[in-house]
């Protein structure tokens, strides 16, 4: 397989997309300009021809979302509008059923640990974690995805092409223009970055100002992407075949890795530096060492069909594959 990594100077290219890097409410850019005008989808996994690695855990409904969370050593699964909370360390105990209020699209840890937030039409959810107590904040719109930035909470709003900021469960401001959709968002600390399907691009975030900033493509057909602890925001081009990796300041795609098999699903292990990548195409979930120049290939599994969901407990390095159709959710140990 080539080997290609790809570097991208923002100044060059915000130059070129001139308005991509300004907050008009009707940009006019060459970001707008794309091949592909409906935002890129997992590909429709085969039946399954290897058993699953690991073990996997029935589940017949399809699971939207996952989210293992370290301190309180909970294994959180998002079905429709159920929310199944598992023991990290016991899954074999039948878990702990909620009811959201509406189907979660995402599932994010909410600061250093002992909950979980559910993007839910309407609102987010804060699942105290792992009791399950819920406290729910209102967001109008769809909110897709969430993300910590500092004491505040960011939300991609995809139906209003917007990113709410909350403040103690309030909307404190509201971001918009330059997006034709908000899908992700993401901190990296001292930086945000928004993820927009529709215009295969990621734009910077001045939460502060409420403004957006640079832009750049992202690919031919990006769907997720996760930070990781150099500070990078790694994003899988699902339609395009590539594992990416952008920095923030200054905004550059520092690398383009080949990736086969419809790459969707990824998380991050901190502590080992890899990155879980879920291919639907071949129902697979590989490891990649992203710490170096350019991503090597460590680990590659057989998973359940439809894997579109992929979490990692970072104390064991157990790796957790939920399928979209009703395959059950698998947890492997390197």
């Amino acid at each position: 397989m080539p080997r290609v990594v790809v570097l991208v100077a923002a100044t060059a290219l915000c130059a070129a997309f001139t308005a991509g890097c300004s907050s008009d409410d009707q940009p006019r850019d060459e970001l707008m300009v794309t091949d592909n005008p409906v935002a890129a989808t997992p590909a429709h996994s085969p039946v399954p021809t290897a058993t699953p690695a690991g073990t996997v855990l029935p589940l017949a409904t399809p699971v939207t979302a996952v989210a293992t969370d370290p301190t309180t050593r909970t294994l959180t699964v998002a079905s429709g509008t159920e929310l199944r909370l598992y023991d990290l360390d016991a899954l074999d105990k039948a878990p702990r059923a909620l009811t959201l209020p509406g189907a979660a699209e995402s599932l994010t840890l909410a600061g250093d640990g002992g909950a979980v937030l559910a993007a839910v039409p309407g609102r987010v959810v804060r699942v105290a974690l792992p009791g399950g107590a819920l406290d729910e904040s209102a967001v109008e719109g769809s909110p897709v995805a969430t993300a910590m930035f500092g004491g505040d909470t960011l939300v991609a709003v995809r139906d209003r092409k917007q990113v709410a900021v909350l403040d103690d469960g309030q909307v404190r401001r509201v971001i918009s223009g330059s997006l034709l959709s908000a899908d992700q968002v993401f901190s990296t600390g001292p930086g945000a970055l928004v993820l927009d399907r529709l215009r295969n691009a990621v734009f910077q975030l001045d939460v502060e100002q409420g403004t957006f900033g640079q832009g750049l493509r992202a690919g031919q057909g990006s769907t997720n992407g996760v930070v990781d602890r150099w500070g990078r925001v790694l994003v899988t081009d699902t339609r395009g075949g590539a594992l990416l990796a952008f920095s923030l300041d200054p905004l550059l795609m520092r690398q383009r890795y080949p990736v086969a098999g419809s790459p969707y699903g990824i998380a991050y292990d901190a502590k080992r530096d890899l990155a879980w990548v879920t291919l639907t195409e071949t129902n697979e979930v590989v490891g990649y060492q992203v710490g170096g120049e350019e991503p090597v290939e460590r680990h590659r599994y057989p998973t359940v069909a439809q894997p579109n969901s992929v979490a990692v407990d970072p104390e064991t390095g157990r790796v957790v594959v939920a399928s979209a159709n009703g395959g059950g959710v698998q947890v492997v140990r390197p």
